[in-house]
C-alpha cells in the first residue's frame, strides 16, 4: 500500500481533488466520502459507484480499516477497552466511556511514546511509529460501529504525544470536524500534551477552539524532571507561559492534569506551590490518583491525601476535581492492556 493513496486520510474536498487527478468527475468524491463514513470496508460496498471506477480505485487507493484485535467490557461501569490491529501488525488501544452527557472515546496518537513519563505504561518500550490521520480517526469510526451510538466527545489521551505527531494530528482534527463526516465539534475535543512548548504555540496559532490539557504532575522543576523527562527541555515557567498564550489565543480554559503519586508530589507544599503558579488563570485541575504500573515503583496515595489536596486547591480558588476511575477491572489505564497483550 506504500504508493497507494489512503482515502480516509482525506477531507471531502481532498477526495474530490484526488478523483479529478485520476481523470474522474469530482461529484464521485462526495459519494465515496459518504460511503467511507457509512462504514464501507471495501469499494465493492459502494453500490452507486460504477464498476470501472471501483476497479480503478482499487489500483490507486485504499479505504483504510483497523481490525479489532480484542475488546473488553467493564462489569463495573460498562467502559469498553479496544485493542486495534494496524496493517503492519502493530497494536494500539482506545477506550470508550459512557456518561450521562454522551459517549467519550480516548484514542491513541502513536504506537508507543518517546516522552518517558515514569508513571505511564505506554512509554516503556519507547516510540515505534506515528499513527497516520486515518489510523487516529478510524478508532472512533470502529467504536461508533461497535456500540451503535454516536461519539460526542474525543480525548487525545491514549498512547503517544499528539504534539510529537503534529502534522498528522492537525489533519485528524480537520477530518473529525468534517460536516459530512463525523462532524464532531472542536469544543468537544481535548488534546493532552506533556508540554512540547513550541508546538503548543503552533497549536494556539491555528485558532481551533479545542480544549488543551497539560500534564503538569509537579509544580517544582526538580521533581517534574524526575517524573517527566520533557521537563529537562522546558521549564514549568515556559510551559505555563505557553498555556497562558493558548488561553489568550483561543479563549478556552486549560486543564492541568496532575497525577498524584504517594510521597512524590502529594504534599501540602506541592498544593501551595501549584496554587501559586496557577493563580488567576482560566484553568481547572484534574487530579488523577495514579494506577499502579507493574514495571514502575510509584504508588497511589491514600484517599484522604487526595481529598485534602483537592480541598486545598479549591480553598485557594483553583477549581480542582478528582478524576473518576473508569474501567478499573479491564486495565483502563493508558498502555496497560497493550503491554499485557503483547
Amino acid at each position: 500500500m506504500d504508493n497507494k493513496t489512503c482515502l480516509k486520510n482525506l477531507t471531502e474536498e481532498e477526495i474530490k481533488e484526488f478523483l479529478k487527478s485520476i481523470g474522474e468527475k469530482a461529484f464521485r468524491g462526495s459519494q465515496i466520502f459518504s460511503w467511507i463514513y457509512k462504514g464501507a470496508k471495501s469499494f465493492d460496498d459502494m453500490n452507486n459507484i460504477p464498476k470501472a471506477l471501483r476497479e480503478k480505485l482499487e489500483e490507486v487507493s485504499y479505504i483504510g480499516n483497523l481490525d479489532v484485535e480484542l475488546k473488553l467490557e467493564s462489569k463495573i461501569d460498562g467502559t469498553r477497552k479496544y485493542l486495534f490491529l494496524l496493517n503492519d501488525g502493530n497494536i494500539i488501544e482506545s477506550v470508550m466511556m459512557e456518561y450521562e452527557h454522551g459517549v467519550t472515546v480516548c484514542i491513541s496518537n502513536q504506537v508507543g511514546c518517546r516522552m518517558g513519563c515514569r508513571f505511564c505504561a505506554s512509554t516503556i518500550d519507547g516510540l515505534l511509529r506515528n499513527l497516520e490521520p486515518w489510523e487516529i480517526l478510524d478508532q472512533i469510526i470502529q467504536i461508533q460501529e461497535d456500540i451503535g451510538k454516536r461519539v460526542s466527545n474525543i480525548v487525545l489521551m491514549g498512547s503517544g504525544e499528539p504534539l510529537d505527531n503534529f502534522d498528522n494530528t492537525k489533519q485528524f482534527l480537520k477530518l473529525v470536524n468534517e460536516k459530512n463526516g463525523l462532524n464532531i465539534g472542536y469544543r468537544h475535543i481535548t488534546l493532552s500534551t506533556c508540554g512540547v512548548v513550541p508546538k503548543m504555540y503552533e497549536l494556539a496559532d491555528l485558532k481551533i477552539p479545542i480544549n488543551l490539557a497539560l500534564s503538569l504532575h509537579s509544580p517544582f522543576d526538580k521533581s517534574r524532571k524526575e517524573i517527566m523527562p520533557i521537563a529537562n527541555a522546558y521549564s514549568i515557567k515556559e510551559v505555563i507561559d505557553a498555556c497562558k498564550y493558548y488561553i489568550e489565543s483561543t479563549n478556552r480554559r486549560v486543564t492541568f492534569e496532575y497525577s498524584l503519586i504517594k510521597g512524590v508530589n502529594d504534599s501540602i507544599d506541592d498544593a501551595n506551590q501549584l496554587s501559586k503558579i496557577l493563580k488567576g488563570m482560566l484553568c481547572h485541575v484534574n487530579l488523577i490518583p495514579i494506577n499502579k504500573v507493574e514495571e514502575r515503583d510509584y504508588e497511589k496515595p491514600d484517599k484522604t491525601y487526595v481529598y485534602k489536596f483537592r480541598d486545598m486547591l479549591n480553598e485557594k480558588n483553583i477549581p480542582a476535581t478528582i478524576r473518576r476511575e473508569m474501567g478499573a477491572d479491564i486495565n483502563g489505564a493508558c498502555g496497560q492492556l497493550r503491554r499485557k497483550h503483547k
